[in-house]
């Protein structure tokens, strides 16, 4: 168990991030090991292949994402000093790593072993200029495809979480990010396998950075050269890769079968274009209906950065429910 314990200077510290690197970082050790993660199962299948065909030679990624207990190098993935989910930012940070912090990230008695780890040690330069391409190689097979709907899935996690502290406080935001996490007074209790003790913030605040390719796990960074971190899952990961459920008659009846299957999709807050690709509806005709419901009052829209998501009201809650309800009522009747 990890302690990590707070003063009102951390909790007005406290903020949230995404991190395409990290998501890089997790999602190797998720491939290494897919029968401990069948909730990806759907992704790992494909992007398995995918890797297969091009070729690509990514054993560095996995020499750096060891097998507990040897730990993950902050280095590589270093917790993002923006809430601007980019990448190439993200790349710049990690080719600007100043060799000291490379060789000493890559030492200790849990820090990672191998030949290409021995060379990316000996001249950090050149191997985190080779990290970097590699790292961008790896998105665009096993990531890009897939980032607008888990950029979605994120930021709607984080918009969730606003409102939490919006109306209920820090109490109720610290309290619900995961079941392995717990809040008490002015400490953070966050259960790991191999980390353990008490740590005081020391005024920095805690980045708290939702991760698809965590679950059930979390993550922490909390080493004195990088801001206390929490990677933590997100809500609705588990629902990430399955298709959507069927869009209840009664309700298309009523709305038009497109927006129906707009309001089911909202179940997590979504953007345009995710929401374009996962109903085949055309990017216009999504802007078009979502206009619709927001006119009606059945949806709401917030700015995530450059995005703006999309989400359900209380009043469309109510609707689906309803209509879901009716529909399961329906399919249990006797017939005759």
């Amino acid at each position: 168990m990890l302690d990590l314990a707070f003063s009102v200077r951390d909790l007005a510290r406290t903020r949230f991030a995404l991190s395409p690197l990290w998501e890089v970082v997790a999602s190797v050790r998720v491939l290494k090991h897919p029968a401990e993660h069948p909730l990806h199962r759907p992704w790992i299948d494909q992007v398995r292949r995918r890797l297969a065909a091009s070729g690509l030679d990514w054993r560095l990624l996995a020499d750096l994402v060891p097998d507990p207990p040897r730990s993950i190098p902050v280095f590589i993935a270093p917790p993002p000093t923006t809430s601007v989910a980019d990448l190439g930012l993200e790349l710049a940070v990690l080719r600007a790593t100043p060799p000291e912090k490379v060789r000493s990230g890559l030492s200790g008695r849990r820090a990672p072993r191998s030949e290409r780890i021995d060379q990316l040690r000996g001249d950090p330069h050149r191997g985190l200029g080779e990290l970097a391409e590699l790292v961008e190689s790896y998105w665009e097979i096993a990531l890009a495809p897939h980032w607008p709907r888990m950029r979605s899935l994120l930021e709607g996690d984080v918009l969730h979480r606003a409102r939490l502290f919006a109306e209920h406080g820090a109490d109720q935001l610290l309290g619900d990010l995961a079941s392995n996490v717990a809040w008490d007074e002015d400490t953070l209790y966050v259960g790991h396998h191999y980390v353990r003790g008490s740590r005081q913030l020391g005024g920095r605040g805690l980045l708290l950075v939702p991760s698809v390719f965590v679950w059930p796990r979390v993550f922490s960074v909390i080493s004195p050269n990088w801001q206390p971190t929490l990677r933590y899952p997100p809500r609705g990961v588990a629902t990430l890769w399955e298709r959507r459920s069927a869009v209840p008659q009664a309700l298309a009846a009523v709305i038009g079968r497109s927006r129906a299957r707009l309001l089911v999709e909202l179940d997590t807050p979504a953007s345009t274009t995710d929401l374009a690709h996962r109903t085949g509806i055309t990017a216009g005709g999504v802007s078009q209906h979502l206009t619709a419901l927001r006119t009606a009052g059945l949806v709401d829209a917030h700015r995530s950065g450059r995005y703006v998501l999309y989400v359900r009201t209380a009043a469309a809650e109510v609707l689906v429910a309803a209509s879901e309800a009716r529909r399961d009522e329906a399919a249990v009747l006797p017939s005759g």
